[in-house]
């Protein structure tokens, strides 16, 4: 028989023709042969070495052996493409060769032989690369494809729950949680919650490219989500995130998700949710079935293989969990107050304009400014419409305002005079609520501290003289053209009627100055 065995791995490491000839005792046209049918049917060195050479003729040469077999070989090309779609099983396949068979009139491979023959095929042609997974080394994350719905009780209107997968690829243990979105607070909170039904943590952390995990990933460098970073410090391990677009770096989280659409959506699928919470539990006790199914390969279920293989081997957890945070940033608005999505929260007046870092809990809203803490808050847990705000966030004239009240209006318009008082009680008064006149009582008292009380106590005087509705713009437009009088022209307003009567004639007084000249 031909050694092409010789012949692939001559040819592999760049031999002539005539030295594999020479080699391998055969022909020139023997050797051209094999390796033309080798190349088109992508099969290369190195070989595994239970492939022997009666097994690369037959994967060589079929055409050999279809008289004498009475067997009908499968097309392994178009079973392994036919692999990689979403859903298809070697078993379906397997079904489909052999209805065709039976169609044809021709004998087909029992199932075990069918898998055998595809798995050394893919063996040989190096179809995917095995990767040998050490116990408690990796977890692989990812979100399933499907959804499970969520029905309103009351409009009856659906809406989508999403299944968070995670996986350990020795043991093939797993873990499923069903969340209401696939946000940065879910998808940490997912993980604290695998690390502790795992009982453990592991070297490395594999998810995939989204946008709670990376910000991006090229074949420099990768910029990892700050709020994964930081859980990934926590607990001891480190993130490595798939190739992008190769769902092959994490093929036992794929391979699970699959499962789990099955075992869990699929098992699932008959039944009606209409909270989260009611999905999640029924996904447990789902989960727990999964994980202690028999595998169908070899003895024991994911559970026991964790517990024998895996379990001592996993990093130990902090005594405390971790808790979440969601890292943001914003530009610190004219209002001062930065948002968690819900609430609003005021940070220094000073920042206005200024990007700051926003860390948000489940209990605590954390603000920093170049790295150091500038406000803390703690975390409304319902919507307000009102922001939360603290008194040394605000400027001096807004902190003033906060202190406002109509006992202290009253009080000083008694101690400015009467008719300064009647203004200030009929701007508190007027309106439904006692706040909407504390804006013309805030302007009466800078009026006040601009012209004199004396001043501001004739100028109020004065437009109650003119009618009952005073307006802080009659107040300051007397107050501008001087109509007020002092309080000692005021004492004397006889003389000054008097003087008025006469017009223009200069008096007594003036003469006795030495006024005629």
């Amino acid at each position: 028989m031909v050694n092409y065995r010789e012949i692939l791995r001559l040819h592999s490491l760049g031999q002539s023709q005539r030295t594999i000839r020479s080699s391998a005792h055969c022909s020139d046209n023997t050797v051209r042969t094999v390796l033309e049918v080798a190349s088109q049917k992508g099969i290369q060195w190195p070989l595994d070495d239970d492939i022997t050479n009666a097994d690369l003729e037959r994967m060589l040469f079929p055409d050999k052996y279809k008289s004498a077999c009475l067997y009908i070989e499968p097309d392994y090309p178009y079973i392994h493409r036919e692999l990689a779609k979403h859903g298809v099983t070697l078993t379906l396949l397997w079904e489909e060769y052999r209805r065709k068979c039976y169609d044809e009139g021709k004998k087909p491979y029992m199932f075990t032989q069918f898998g055998e023959k595809y798995r050394k095929w893919a063996r040989v042609t190096k179809a995917t690369m095995r990767i040998q997974h050490k116990p408690g080394d990796a977890i692989e994350v990812d979100w399933a494809g499907d959804t499970i719905p969520i029905f309103d009780s009351v409009t009856g209107e659906q809406s989508k729950a999403y299944l968070f997968v995670a996986v350990l690829p020795c043991s093939y243990y797993a873990y499923a949680e069903v969340c209401g979105d696939t946000q940065t607070e879910n998808w940490l909170n997912c993980h604290v919650h695998a690390f502790n039904y795992f009982g453990g943590a592991t070297r490395l952390l594999i998810p995939d490219n989204c946008k709670t995990a990376t910000y991006s990933n090229t074949r420099y460098d990768v910029v990892v989500n700050r709020s994964y970073q930081e859980l990934a410090e926590y607990y001891g391990t480190a993130i490595v995130p798939t190739r992008v677009r190769k769902p092959k770096d994490k093929s036992a989280a794929e391979a699970s998700v699959d499962y789990a659409e099955t075992w869990i959506i699929a098992a699932l699928r008959d039944r009606k949710f209409f909270t989260v919470q009611e999905a999640q539990k029924a996904t447990a006790e789902k989960l727990e079935e999964f994980n202690t199914r028999e595998f169908r390969v070899r003895t024991g279920c994911r559970c026991s293989a964790y517990l024998e293989e895996e379990k001592a081997y996993m990093l130990p957890l902090p005594a405390i969990p971790f808790e979440p945070a969601v890292w943001s940033v914003a530009k610190v608005p004219n209002d001062y107050c930065i948002s968690d999505g819900r609430n609003k929260y005021s940070v220094p007046y000073n920042l206005i304009g200024e990007k700051v870092d926003i860390r948000v809990t489940k209990n605590v809203v954390e603000v920093y400014y170049h790295g150091s803490r500038v406000a803390c808050h703690r975390r409304l847990q319902t919507v307000q419409h009102d922001p939360l705000m603290k008194l040394e966030h605000m400027p001096e004239v807004h902190q003033k305002y906060l202190t406002y009240n109509a006992d202290d209006f009253k009080i000083w318009a008694v101690s400015v005079g009467p008719h300064t008082e009647q203004v200030v009680s009929y701007f508190l008064e007027s309106g439904k609520v006692p706040e909407q006149g504390y804006k013309a009582c805030v302007s009466l008292r800078k009026l006040g501290e601009r012209y004199g009380k004396e001043r501001l106590e004739m100028a109020c005087m004065n437009t109650l003289a003119y009618g009952a509705t005073p307006s802080i713009r009659n107040i300051s437009s007397i107050l501008k053209s001087k109509q007020s009088k002092s309080a000692e022209n005021a004492a004397t307003p006889k003389k000054t009627q008097d003087l008025e009567r006469y017009g223009i004639t200069r008096g007594a007084a003036y003469f006795a100055k030495g006024g005629n000249r």
